[in-house]
């Protein structure tokens, strides 16, 4: 175990040199790009600590709700790992590319495991210019009235995407607060049908250059019948209409929606592995 007593986030004096690392790959780096030009360095506003084995140049990493390894080498991973377990676990996952999360979960895994799901091919995909199929011209921005109609509809993706229900603990009280900010942010999409959400989406980060798409959901009685590639066509026309590259990443396993963004335009740019930890 490497000392990490006296170990700090780092400061104003490195913020060109992440910058510079953020930007060499927009769309791996898209989460925490969008938090760093929102709110600077500063751990407090930044929503976790950024950590650096040495030179924040080639060695980088997020910590906060979820750890996000930027780059580093074998070295540089070890390091992060024992920095990681050295103090009480504040995430619930690691994600980012897969070529440093699956090296750096197999370091932590002895302390945090073993994992709730491991899920380690999830393909990154962007959408280069406009969507191959018309966007559904009935998906639309969900506002704050909607939003009562618009939960039960989240709380059914996220269940099934995480394995979690978000609202227990607080009676989903957080969970409706992300929401909201997301929809006065105006990154939440939905198709209403007779009151009742059939196809939602939201831009879960938005940086100066890209878009990511999360919480893609269709109706479970209406899969299979176009909404999923009109609503998500729907949703990177919305993204690329804001000046930003559309984006999004999924589990390797899902072959119905693999097809659906392969059909919307979407190509595969890298390898994203997550690891739900309990």
């Amino acid at each position: 175990m490497l000392k990490l007593l006296g170990d700090k986030p780092l400061g104003a004096r490195d913020m060109d040199a992440v910058r510079s690392v953020l930007d060499s790959d927009p769309v791996a780096n898209c989460m925490v790009a969008a938090r760093f030009e929102a709110h600077g360095i500063a751990p407090r506003l930044l929503g976790g600590e950024l950590w650096t084995a040495g030179d924040p140049s080639n060695s980088l990493c997020f910590s906060g709700a979820n750890l996000i390894p930027i780059t580093g080498s074998a070295a540089d991973l070890e390091y992060f790992a024992d920095r990681a377990v050295a103090a009480p676990r504040i995430c619930s996952s690691i994600v980012g590319r897969a070529d440093l999360v699956m090296p750096l979960w197999q370091q932590i895994e002895p302390a945090w495991g073993p994992a709730r799901e491991v899920r380690p091919v999830q393909p990154l995909l962007v959408l280069e210019g406009a969507p191959a199929v018309a966007p559904d011209p009935a998906v639309r921005l969900v506002t704050l009235d909607d939003l009562d109609t618009y939960m039960p509809a989240a709380i059914d993706m996220f269940i099934g995407e995480v394995g979690v229900d978000p609202t227990l603990g607080d009676g989903g009280r957080s969970y409706r607060r992300r929401l909201a900010t997301l929809i006065t942010a105006k990154r939440v999409f939905a198709r209403f049908d007779d009151g009742e959400v059939v196809f939602k989406a939201e831009i879960g980060s938005m940086s100066r250059r890209v878009g990511q798409i999360q919480g893609i959901w269709v109706s479970p009685d209406l899969r299979g019948g176009g909404l999923g590639a009109g609503g998500t066509a729907a949703v990177a026309a919305a993204v690329t209409a804001v000046g930003r590259l559309p984006s999004l990443y999924v589990n390797s396993f899902n072959l119905p929606a693999r097809a659906v963004y392969e059909r919307v335009g979407f190509t595969e740019v890298g390898t994203f592995a997550t690891i739900l930890v309990d």
